[in-house]
């Protein structure tokens, strides 16, 4: 499978992934942009709370100063003037225990003629023309209420003025004892409240639900990453998976046409060999008499040999056999290898070191295929140290299954050609068909065991086989 498939593969997935993204992003924009207009809700509301608040606390003045300053100094002194001293003193008096305990900054108190009357601050008392339009509406009798905001852009915008107030204007009326209908405008009251500490409280309140925001999105988005990473990992493996799938298939097909090939040229080339190692066979008996030194007939009989074993080699890979599974021990098998390779190892300059315990579990194999599959290994190995060395053999059992490492001192294999030496054909020797290492990777396989070959640290290679064993 090449790149432009597998990225076919994993675009339904990218497109979910990128999706995913998408939609955090969005959500994570809405809960802010949702935060926004809900503290923008929570202040609209909030001061349609202090405009009610502020009716009522007027409405409370009015009714204090005209039973307890209007109606008391009409009586004792006939008209109302503040300027008086005794008379702004008692209005000042009952204004201040009517709002003690309320939230009120600023009182004051215009007459008919857009006068200042009365004031928290002394200094505006008698001043003109400061109730703007405000005044103006209270005047006809119509209570207004409007923010006022102080602070740089970025303050307003975000939220957080350095002073906010509101100020509201309602008419002060002469109140009809035993009515509930108010009586004529006899002035104008100014009060102002200061929400900088509510509008502060809602500030602190927008970034709690910004910074939890963030911090469920932050964890969201850890977590669509951890999934994702964990999908991508999913079709990785499956990708591999099907990879090798496919070259199991299309090795498959291979080897299909190579049986099918095999089997049509064995028969052909098997009996023109037969006749040819025959007739050296006479002719070494023949040539035993007229040229005793002569070495043609053996090496005619030798390399008929050497070819009907390649064939077999080939015909084995090509269509190789179901086992004949048995239940043995995979030691008595390596030991039957040692013996035969005896003469061998002794004469070449080879010391076979086997470990491995007398209670190891059997398992189930073809005797016949391993044996095969094991002496090609020995072989393998002695081959790797033309000049002799030691092999070394450890067997024993892990986790339900037996374990065969078989270890030389030889060079080893180039990193480069780790990968290829299953490939048929593929060899390192200057002799030799390339097949034996995949004849015993497929009797290994055909057993439901696993091969390994591994370059060693030090100097040489492992071969770790791996097969179940019978518990």
């Amino acid at each position: 499978m090449d790149k432009n498939q597998t990225s076919e593969k994993n675009k339904p997935f990218r497109l979910v992934k990128y999706f995913t993204f998408s939609s955090l992003t969005v959500i994570f924009a809405g809960t802010i942009a949702l935060s926004f207009f809900n503290i923008h809700w929570a202040r609209t509301m909030g001061l349609d709370k202090s405009e009610e608040y502020a009716l009522v606390l007027v409405e409370n003045l009015n009714h204090q100063v005209f039973l307890q300053f209007i109606i008391p100094v009409a009586l004792k002194y006939g008209k109302i003037q503040l300027r008086n001293k005794e008379q702004y003193v008692r209005m000042d008096k009952v204004v201040r225990s009517t709002l003690h305990s309320f939230k009120v900054d600023m009182v004051n108190i215009y007459d008919m003629n857009h006068t200042i009357s009365y004031s928290f601050d002394k200094s505006k008392v008698g001043k003109t023309d400061l109730g703007g339009t405000g005044y103006q509406y209270a005047i006809a009798g119509r209570s207004t209420s409007k923010l006022i905001q102080n602070g740089n852009f970025w303050q307003i915008l975000l939220g957080l003025p350095s002073k906010s107030k509101i100020v509201t204007f309602a008419p002060l009326r002469a109140e009809k004892p035993l009515s509930a209908l108010s009586g004529p405008v006899l002035g104008v009251v100014e009060i102002m409240q200061d929400l900088s500490e509510d509008h502060q409280t809602i500030f602190r309140f927008q970034i709690r639900v910004i910074i939890t925001s963030t911090i469920v999105m932050l964890v969201l988005f850890l977590i669509l990453i951890f999934v994702v990473k964990q999908g991508e990992a999913i079709i990785h493996r499956r990708n591999l998976e099907r990879i090798r799938l496919k070259e199991k298939l299309n090795q498959a097909r291979r080897l299909s046409a190579l049986g099918k090939m095999a089997a049509g040229i064995s028969h052909e080339i098997r009996n023109p060999l037969g006749i040819i190692k025959s007739c050296a066979e006479l002719l070494k008996k023949k040539m035993a008499v007229f040229d005793p030194k002569s070495s043609i007939p053996n090496i005619i009989v030798e390399e008929s040999n050497r070819l009907n074993r390649i064939i077999t080699d080939f015909l084995e890979y090509a269509r190789p056999k179901p086992p004949n599974l048995s239940g043995c021990r995979i030691e008595k098998i390596l030991e039957k290898n040692i013996d035969y390779l005896k003469s061998q190892t002794e004469s070449k300059g080879y010391t076979v070191l086997s470990e491995f315990n007398d209670n190891l579990p059997k398992v189930m194999v073809d005797t016949d295929m391993m044996y095969q599959a094991f002496l090609n290994l020995l072989i393998n190995a002695m081959q790797s140290m033309p000049s002799g060395g030691t092999i070394r053999i450890h067997i024993f059992h892990r986790a339900g299954n037996i374990h065969v490492h078989i270890q030389d001192q030889g060079e080893g294999i180039p990193a480069e050609q780790l990968e290829r030496i299953w490939d048929p054909f593929f060899t390192t020797k200057d002799t030799g068909t390339g097949l034996g290492l995949g004849l015993v990777k497929n009797i290994i396989e055909s057993h439901k065991g696993t091969i390994d070959i591994k370059n060693l640290s030090g100097k040489g290679i492992q071969v770790a086989i791996v097969l179940p064993a019978i518990l």
